[in-house]
């Protein structure tokens, strides 16, 4: 990401403290590397296994297949700088390094809607229109799809940095515990309108618009379901639909709150930083373990895998 003057690559910044004791130190540096390790190791080992078991290419499967990569890049983006910054206790970091990090960060949360949504599509089509599944989820369709999300989310982040790289920063301390646009915004001293507008409009169009299709896909799925006479299907349609409503929700849930802690000046700097990193927290560490034990296939296929 270029920056507009040689002076901004200079600027050092400041995020904000975790109030750590020197007793505390150790246990919250062991507590994030573990956390870092078993969010990496979940994540890998599904896309292992969906890109390794052959009975898993499938559509579905190839757009799972997005998530765990999605969820790395989140977590890869957040816990070593976090996990630097307990060890060193230096706080600093260099406005282009804040600029990447938050790139990644929204990157992966608006490319975690993004493929949530397709999934959805993929279901609905496969319960609702079983007989046109093969014809619509071909192979063209799918790498059409799966192209559509990575460039729609790099079209949209790769804007939102732009808007945000053409100020001048005039404050230095950022208000979280990593660097994302919310809190770059806070410190510039121009008008933010239109960056405002734009983030107003990305909000919009990725978790609306997400929510809506979720919303119609899962309304016809349910209504496919309570009429069909099948008890099997049924089950195992509830079963699959489940885990990636679950699986979405968390993801909205999480985004929502976050951003909502921005909003809101009334909550304590510790509220929000707690409540800031639950979206870089609980969707990467809960999702691989939510489709390997919840998702029949892929589950027996790990089990298979690893012996």
């Amino acid at each position: 990401i270029i920056m507009n003057t040689n002076a901004s690559s200079e600027i050092l910044l400041s995020l904000t403290t975790l109030d750590l004791s020197s007793s505390q130190v150790y246990p919250a540096f062991v507590l994030g590397t573990l956390a870092y390790i078993i969010i990496a190791f979940c994540n890998l080992l599904l896309l292992t296994v969906i890109v390794t078991v052959k009975k898993l290419r499938k559509p579905m499967h190839f757009l799972l297949l997005n998530l765990p990569i999605s969820d790395t890049i989140g977590a890869t983006a957040f816990y070593p700088q976090l996990l630097s910054f307990i060890v060193t206790g230096n706080k600093m970091i260099s406005y282009p390094a804040c600029v990447t990090q938050a790139f990644f960060i929204h990157f992966y949360g608006t490319g975690n809607l993004l493929i949530l949504s397709a999934m959805s599509y993929d279901r609905y089509i496969a319960i609702c229109c079983p007989l046109r599944y093969n014809a619509i989820m071909n192979p063209n369709n799918v790498i059409i799809i799966i192209t559509l999300i990575w460039l729609i989310n790099v079209s949209l982040i790769l804007i939102l940095i732009l808007l945000l790289v053409r100020f001048k920063m005039c404050r230095t301390n950022i208000v979280d515990l990593y660097c994302n646009n919310p809190s770059l915004l806070k410190l510039v001293c121009e008008d933010t309108a239109v960056n405002n507008y734009y983030g107003v409009a990305a909000i919009i169009f990725c978790q609306g618009g997400s929510l809506l299709i979720i919303m119609y896909t899962y309304a016809q799925i349910l209504r496919t379901c309570v009429m069909t006479n099948q008890t099997d299907g049924r089950k195992k349609a509830i079963q699959t639909c489940g885990t990636h409503l679950v699986v979405y929700l968390i993801l909205q849930i999480s985004t929502a709150v976050t951003l909502t802690a921005h909003r809101i000046e009334s909550i304590s700097s510790t509220t929000r930083k707690a409540l800031g990193v639950l979206i870089l927290v609980f969707p990467p560490f809960l999702d691989p373990i939510i489709y390997g034990l919840k998702t029949a296939e892929v589950k027996h296929s790990a089990a298979g895998w690893s012996e």
